[in-house]
């Protein structure tokens, strides 16, 4: 609230929750600031980025582990012809997959996609679209992969540059404590050479 609208952060936190989480998240908003999550997403952005919020707060992705592989390689090219193959993209197609299927039927997606467009659901997703919706559907990619990499590389770039981001530190560090944070720390380890103590310590005082 107040001015402007921290994307980054709603994409952190819709974008990488499970179901059970982000019902208790809408409990909570709703408990401490008196308001509808899902109507402030809709009021605080626009376009495909506010439907892709929208789906993320109605928590029904699919957590089954099973892997429907013809499904698979059906969706796989409704992405590569609403993507790659199309003048222009269908983002609400990309929604659609992205926003509803298991992480492990995504990843079978994704490498049925590589076969073929020749080319990672990454790259064309960076092609493809700008901008905050760019960053959440990477976020979801991502995450279904390696969510621990995708958090670890949120905290490098806190802490790259001049000043750190505080906000993000604390919430990433916070919120994944009991879930996954010494997998973020050995992600982190591995891809900058680097602890993630060590460079809070450099990066932080007090």
């Amino acid at each position: 609230r107040g001015a402007g609208t921290d994307e980054e952060t709603l994409i952190d936190i819709l974008c990488t929750r499970t179901n059970q989480e982000i019902a208790n998240i809408k409990r909570n908003y709703t408990e401490y600031y008196k308001r509808d999550l899902e109507k402030d997403c809709v009021s605080e952005t626009s376009g495909h980025f506010k439907r892709l919020l929208v789906s993320m707060c109605q928590g029904n992705r699919d957590e089954s582990t099973t892997v429907d592989l013809a499904k698979a390689q059906k969706e796989a090219q409704d992405l590569f012809q609403a993507g790659e193959r199309k003048w222009g993209t269908d983002e609400s197609r990309f929604n659609v997959v992205l926003a509803s299927r298991s992480f492990p039927q995504l990843r079978a997606t994704f490498d049925e996609y590589i076969k073929i467009s020749q080319r990672d659901i990454l790259n064309s997703i960076d092609r493809e679209m700008s901008g905050d919706l760019k960053a959440g559907f990477k976020c979801i990619v991502q995450c279904s992969r390696n969510p621990a990499g995708y958090f670890a590389d949120r905290l490098w770039k806190s802490m790259k540059g001049a000043g750190t981001d505080d906000a993000t530190l604390i919430r990433i560090v916070v919120s994944r404590s009991e879930i996954d944070l010494v997998e973020i720390k050995a992600a982190f380890l591995q891809k900058y050479h680097k602890t993630l103590y060590k460079m809070i310590q450099g990066d932080c005082s007090g």
